[in-house]
């Protein structure tokens, strides 16, 4: 038996239909940029692991809290520290556990709604960005 080799010339537009092709003949080789939506996307079925390093990850600073490198931010001041946010996005809650006998000093439109820094033990300072320059504060001390 002869094989013929079949080209797009001989395919009619329109021919292959879903039915025609195999179980899973389509992976991610074949999707392009864009093609995946929201509709096509599962509920439940993005993971914690599948999230971006802002989302998971643990990062030292020295001033800069970087919104869309780390979810937690560490730091001991050894001395007044004046801080400042990048990459900000409605939504973002971000944690930083902050040390040291000094004070700190947050951005332009930081309100702390909550709680006061004391230097002598860690604190969890929780960051929510509510607009664009609009920061709400919230200050937790360890037990």
């Amino acid at each position: 038996m002869a094989i013929t080799k079949i080209t797009t010339d001989v395919i009619s537009d329109s021919s292959i239909t879903v039915a025609k092709m195999a179980v899973n003949s389509i992976d991610s080789d074949q999707y392009v940029d864009g093609s995946i939506d929201t509709v096509h996307v599962a509920n439940d079925i993005i993971t914690h692991d599948k999230l971006g390093a802002e989302f998971t990850t643990t990062g030292a600073v020295t001033t800069a809290l970087d919104f869309g490198a780390n979810q937690i931010f560490t730091k001991t001041m050894s001395g007044d520290t004046t801080f400042t946010y990048s990459n900000p996005a409605i939504g973002m809650v971000k944690d930083f556990i902050l040390t040291g006998d000094h004070t700190p000093t947050f951005p332009s439109g930081t309100k702390t709604v909550a709680g006061t820094y004391d230097g002598s033990v860690s604190n969890l300072i929780q960051v929510l960005v509510v607009a664009s320059g609009d920061y709400w504060m919230s200050i937790s001390k360890a037990q």
